[in-house]
């Protein structure tokens, strides 16, 4: 099992999930944020860590967010990881509010 970043990350990328990962899982999108399952440890850490309940372990994520599963192990190969945090991106507190965003996500 891994843990999943789902629609809720979109357009906000906060990554205050980064720092506490032990094995650098996170990959960095353009406005988007996946973890990677092949290092994932599912230790939990960085789940209480977001501050918009993006984060959910495989057998936890929303029948409505499953396609995340899939997209988080096809992005994170392409991406290049993440481990150290950084700002949120600027208008990431007006998109916090706000749901289907898949539109959004720019690969």
């Amino acid at each position: 099992m891994t843990f999943v970043v789902t629609e809720s990350c979109i357009r906000c990328k906060y990554t205050d999930c980064v720092d506490v990962c032990p094995v650098d899982a996170f990959r960095e999108g353009a406005n988007f944020l996946v973890i990677d399952p092949d290092d994932c440890i599912d230790c939990a850490v960085c789940v209480p860590e977001c501050p918009v309940n993006a984060i959910y372990a495989e057998e936890d994520v929303p029948a409505s967010q499953q396609d995340f599963i899939a997209l988080n192990a096809e992005l994170a190969p392409q991406w290049k990881p993440i481990t150290k945090t950084k700002a949120g991106l600027p208008d990431a507190d007006d998109w916090a509010k706000l749901e289907h965003k898949r539109s959004e996500l720019k690969r």
